[in-house]
């Protein structure tokens, strides 16, 4: 039997009292923004539930789609029946059926939302459950442990009957948190981050420092692929390419060797900084890991944060590399930030740098040079490239018309 729709649940969303309608909405929208190349399907929100209505469309497919969307703790795809028992008896018998293979099990789960309906649940799992085992030959049942779990879910308006839940990406719909800017290396850190800030309900923008010719236009292009990756996720993304070559060179050139890295993440924060400014965001996202390397320690933290009050935003604060590297493959981001093309951080890391620096003497050596005018240059030379889901947009379009 063909499902004629999708039935999501909601989840955390359920728990929103007052203000679950805003995150029901954004919901609905990402969905139909997800669902754009299924132009057939219909998608139909109500305070309980959400429906796709496929109107034909491939379940499969949209399935594929729906399980990357933050928002739906689960969904079933289901068919819509009247509130008649004979009606409902006749199409669960076609389901099972076109399901079943010698040796499955079964169970019903029944959900009496409505408890005007003229069967309690013990009722609709011995009566459903009874005419199942009587016309399919060799079905035997495991309440336990079942091959195919019949849901029938009895609503006010209609009857919806599944034989499966896929977990869907839980947390929150996208942007129902705000906006934050996510300092994305070519790294697996950084990706894996701004992944878990999203499923938090974050709108990202992505900064990206770029230092030619010593990081090569293959390093950038590995930074555009991992953008791209953050895109699907999330529909959009827009990426802050920042020329940092000239600062890095007089970092080098003014800073001592083994606080150039405090520098440099100090200048990166502030330039950062000025484009969240820009683009009226709250926070700044980072892949920084606690002790993973020298400017992860507590110390470095502490030293470079100093540049500026914005919250800082640290997912991976407390997770090893073997987690990283499972979310990166996961989210796959793995292979593109396993590529062989370096970016500045890593091109420039000093021999010995300063694991536990102190804010006063990076604040000294920075004092002789006047960094401001260079961040702003920086800031004005910005390229950006918006990125919607599969598809690569030239940066003259409005980033506006993607939301």
């Amino acid at each position: 039997m063909m499902y004629d729709r999708i039935l999501i649940r909601y989840g955390e969303l359920s728990t929103k009292g007052r203000n679950r309608k805003i995150f029901v909405d954004k919901l609905r929208k990402t969905i139909e923004k997800a669902l754009i190349s299924f132009p057939l399907a219909k998608v139909e929100a109500k305070r309980e539930r959400m429906y796709v209505i496929l109107n034909g469309e491939n379940p499969e497919e949209i399935t594929t789609v729906l399980k990357n969307i933050f928002g739906i703790q689960s969904f079933s795809p289901a068919i819509k029946l009247e509130r008649d028992i004979d009606t409902i008896k006749e199409a669960a018998l076609q389901l099972v059926s076109s399901l079943y293979k010698e040796g499955n099990t079964f169970k019903i789960s029944a959900r009496r939302a409505d408890k005007s309906f003229s069967l309690d649940t013990g009722e609709i799992n011995y009566l459903f459950g009874s005419h199942l085992l009587k016309n399919i030959p060799g079905l035997k049942v495991d309440v336990k442990n079942p091959t195919i779990n019949v849901q029938i879910e009895v609503r006010s308006e209609a009857v919806y009957l599944s034989c499966e839940n896929i977990a869907g990406a839980g947390g929150l719909p996208a942007g129902t948190s705000g906006k934050a800017m996510l300092m994305l290396s070519g790294g697996l850190d950084s990706p894996v981050a701004g992944y878990l800030s999203m499923k938090r309900g974050l709108e990202l923008e992505g900064v990206h420092f770029f230092s030619p010719p010593f990081t090569s236009e293959r390093a950038k292009q590995k930074v555009i692929d991992l953008s791209s990756k953050l895109a699907n996720i999330n529909g959009h993304f827009v990426l802050h390419i920042v020329p940092f070559t000239e600062i890095q060179q007089l970092i080098h050139k003014q800073i001592p060797e083994n606080y150039t890295m405090t520098a440099t993440r100090r200048l990166m924060l502030r330039i950062t900084d000025e484009i969240r400014k820009r683009q009226e965001a709250l926070a700044i996202v980072t892949g920084e890991s606690l002790g993973q390397v020298a400017s992860q320690t507590l110390e470095s933290m502490y030293a470079i944060n100093d540049v500026t009050n914005t919250p800082i935003l640290r997912p991976l604060i407390t997770v090893d590399k073997s987690e990283i590297i499972d979310i990166a493959q996961k989210i796959e981001t793995h292979d593109i930030s396993i590529r062989p093309y370096e970016d500045c951080c890593t091109v420039f890391v000093p021999s010995l740098p300063k694991t536990k620096p102190k804010k006063e003497k990076v604040q000294y050596y920075e004092s002789f040079v006047d960094f401001e005018p260079m961040i702003q240059q920086a800031v004005e030379k910005v390229e950006t490239i918006i990125l919607k889901r599969n598809v690569r947009i030239d940066q003259s379009e409005e980033i506006n018309s993607l939301f």
